[in-house]
Protein backbone atom coordinates (compact mmCIF):
# COMPACT_ATOMS: atom_id res chain seq x y z
CA UNK A 1 0.00 0.00 0.00
CA UNK A 2 1.37 3.19 -1.07
CA UNK A 3 1.45 6.12 1.23
CA UNK A 4 2.18 9.71 0.33
CA UNK A 5 3.71 12.10 2.50
CA UNK A 6 0.42 14.74 2.27
CA UNK A 7 -0.99 11.69 4.76
CA UNK A 8 0.83 12.95 7.51
CA UNK A 9 0.85 16.53 9.45
CA UNK A 10 3.67 18.59 9.22
CA UNK A 11 5.78 18.69 12.80
CA UNK A 12 4.82 21.45 15.64
CA UNK A 13 7.40 23.16 17.54
CA UNK A 14 7.11 21.24 20.54
CA UNK A 15 7.46 18.22 18.98
CA UNK A 16 10.75 18.79 17.05
CA UNK A 17 12.22 20.74 20.22
CA UNK A 18 11.91 17.19 21.95
CA UNK A 19 13.99 15.87 19.32
CA UNK A 20 16.09 18.31 19.48
CA UNK A 21 16.92 18.16 22.90
CA UNK A 22 17.42 14.04 22.19
CA UNK A 23 19.84 14.79 19.52
CA UNK A 24 21.87 17.31 21.35
CA UNK A 25 22.65 14.38 23.99
CA UNK A 26 23.73 12.15 20.87
CA UNK A 27 25.79 15.06 19.57
CA UNK A 28 26.93 15.73 22.77
CA UNK A 29 28.15 12.46 23.05
CA UNK A 30 29.71 12.02 19.79
CA UNK A 31 31.90 15.26 20.21
CA UNK A 32 33.26 13.57 23.49
CA UNK A 33 34.02 10.65 21.60
CA UNK A 34 35.83 12.70 18.83
CA UNK A 35 37.42 14.85 21.34
CA UNK A 36 38.66 12.03 23.06
CA UNK A 37 40.16 10.38 19.78
CA UNK A 38 42.23 13.54 18.89
CA UNK A 39 43.20 13.93 22.50
CA UNK A 40 44.67 10.41 22.05
CA UNK A 41 46.39 11.19 19.10
CA UNK A 42 47.97 14.51 19.76
CA UNK A 43 49.41 13.12 23.18
CA UNK A 44 51.18 10.05 21.56
CA UNK A 45 52.23 12.37 18.84
CA UNK A 46 53.71 14.85 21.58
CA UNK A 47 54.92 12.40 23.84
CA UNK A 48 56.76 10.00 21.42
CA UNK A 49 58.75 13.00 19.73
CA UNK A 50 56.58 13.60 16.49
CA UNK A 51 55.43 17.15 17.18
CA UNK A 52 57.53 19.56 19.48
CA UNK A 53 56.42 20.44 23.11
CA UNK A 54 58.24 23.48 22.36
CA UNK A 55 60.13 23.22 25.83
CA UNK A 56 57.26 22.16 27.75
CA UNK A 57 57.09 19.68 30.02
CA UNK A 58 53.67 18.07 30.35
CA UNK A 59 51.30 17.72 26.74
CA UNK A 60 48.07 18.89 28.80
CA UNK A 61 50.03 22.62 28.66
CA UNK A 62 51.24 21.96 25.07
CA UNK A 63 47.65 21.42 24.25
CA UNK A 64 46.37 24.00 26.55
CA UNK A 65 48.89 26.77 24.43
CA UNK A 66 48.76 25.08 20.99
CA UNK A 67 46.65 26.72 18.64
CA UNK A 68 47.28 24.24 16.27
CA UNK A 69 46.05 21.61 18.35
CA UNK A 70 42.93 24.00 19.53
CA UNK A 71 42.01 24.84 15.61
CA UNK A 72 42.55 21.05 15.14
CA UNK A 73 39.85 20.05 17.98
CA UNK A 74 37.54 22.57 16.84
CA UNK A 75 37.13 21.64 13.75
CA UNK A 76 37.49 17.89 13.94
CA UNK A 77 34.59 17.74 16.41
CA UNK A 78 32.57 20.10 14.73
CA UNK A 79 33.39 18.18 11.63
CA UNK A 80 31.77 15.14 12.99
CA UNK A 81 28.58 16.61 14.89
CA UNK A 82 28.01 18.07 11.57
CA UNK A 83 29.02 14.69 9.77
CA UNK A 84 26.12 13.42 12.26
CA UNK A 85 23.40 15.31 11.08
CA UNK A 86 24.27 15.16 7.62
CA UNK A 87 24.84 11.27 7.65
CA UNK A 88 21.42 10.38 9.33
CA UNK A 89 19.28 13.42 6.93
CA UNK A 90 20.81 11.78 4.27
CA UNK A 91 20.25 8.65 5.18
CA UNK A 92 16.72 7.72 6.29
CA UNK A 93 16.06 11.55 6.92
CA UNK A 94 15.82 10.96 10.56
CA UNK A 95 18.23 11.41 13.60
CA UNK A 96 17.91 9.22 16.60
CA UNK A 97 16.01 11.84 18.01
CA UNK A 98 13.71 12.46 15.18
CA UNK A 99 13.01 8.75 14.99
CA UNK A 100 12.07 8.24 18.52
CA UNK A 101 9.64 11.26 18.30
CA UNK A 102 8.55 10.20 14.95
CA UNK A 103 9.65 12.83 12.96
CA UNK A 104 11.47 12.63 9.25
CA UNK A 105 12.28 15.42 6.42
CA UNK A 106 10.94 14.75 3.03
CA UNK A 107 11.98 16.90 -0.18
CA UNK A 108 9.40 19.40 -1.02
CA UNK A 109 10.69 19.92 -4.52
CA UNK A 110 11.61 16.82 -7.12
CA UNK A 111 15.19 17.22 -6.31
CA UNK A 112 16.50 14.36 -4.59
CA UNK A 113 17.51 14.95 -1.03
CA UNK A 114 21.37 15.18 -0.87
CA UNK A 115 24.06 16.07 1.12
CA UNK A 116 24.76 19.50 -0.25
CA UNK A 117 20.57 20.50 0.41
CA UNK A 118 21.34 18.74 3.93
CA UNK A 119 24.16 20.50 4.37
CA UNK A 120 22.51 24.10 3.79
CA UNK A 121 20.08 22.81 6.02
CA UNK A 122 21.97 22.16 8.82
CA UNK A 123 23.92 26.29 7.93
CA UNK A 124 20.52 27.59 7.57
CA UNK A 125 19.35 25.72 11.05
CA UNK A 126 21.49 28.21 13.23
CA UNK A 127 22.36 25.87 15.31
CA UNK A 128 18.27 25.78 16.52
CA UNK A 129 17.39 28.64 15.86
CA UNK A 130 16.14 28.52 12.79
CA UNK A 131 13.10 26.08 14.06
CA UNK A 132 11.70 29.14 16.31
CA UNK A 133 10.19 30.36 12.66
CA UNK A 134 7.54 27.49 13.55
CA UNK A 135 6.14 29.37 16.12
CA UNK A 136 4.94 32.07 14.07
CA UNK A 137 3.97 30.05 10.15
CA UNK A 138 1.21 28.51 12.27
CA UNK A 139 -0.44 27.86 8.77
CA UNK A 140 2.26 26.02 7.03
CA UNK A 141 4.63 24.82 10.20
CA UNK A 142 8.02 25.05 8.18
CA UNK A 143 11.69 26.31 9.98
CA UNK A 144 13.63 28.49 8.52
CA UNK A 145 15.95 25.60 7.28
CA UNK A 146 13.14 23.64 5.80
CA UNK A 147 12.04 27.18 3.94
CA UNK A 148 15.38 27.27 2.09
CA UNK A 149 16.46 23.75 1.53
CA UNK A 150 13.09 22.76 0.33
CA UNK A 151 12.56 20.58 3.29
CA UNK A 152 9.61 19.76 5.82
CA UNK A 153 9.50 18.11 8.80
CA UNK A 154 6.43 15.20 9.00
CA UNK A 155 4.83 13.35 12.20
CA UNK A 156 4.52 9.84 11.28
CA UNK A 157 2.44 7.18 12.67
CA UNK A 158 4.09 4.52 14.66
CA UNK A 159 3.58 2.06 11.45
CA UNK A 160 5.02 4.86 8.92
CA UNK A 161 8.01 5.28 11.22
CA UNK A 162 9.37 1.68 10.99
CA UNK A 163 12.02 1.44 8.70
CA UNK A 164 10.39 -1.36 6.18
CA UNK A 165 6.99 1.07 5.81
CA UNK A 166 9.75 3.67 4.34
CA UNK A 167 9.81 2.09 0.73
CA UNK A 168 6.07 2.86 0.85
CA UNK A 169 6.05 6.28 1.60
CA UNK A 170 6.09 8.20 -1.59
CA UNK A 171 7.62 12.11 -1.96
Amino acid sequence: MQTTIQNFQRAGFFRRLAAMVYDLLVAVAVAMVAAIVMTVVFTLLYENGVLDKGGLEHVSDVMQQSLLYQVSMQLWVGLWVAGFFLWFWRNGGQTIGMRAWRLRIFSTTTQPFGYGRALLRLICSLGGLGTLLVLFDIKHKQSLQDRLAGTEVVYLTKEANHHVAWKDIQD
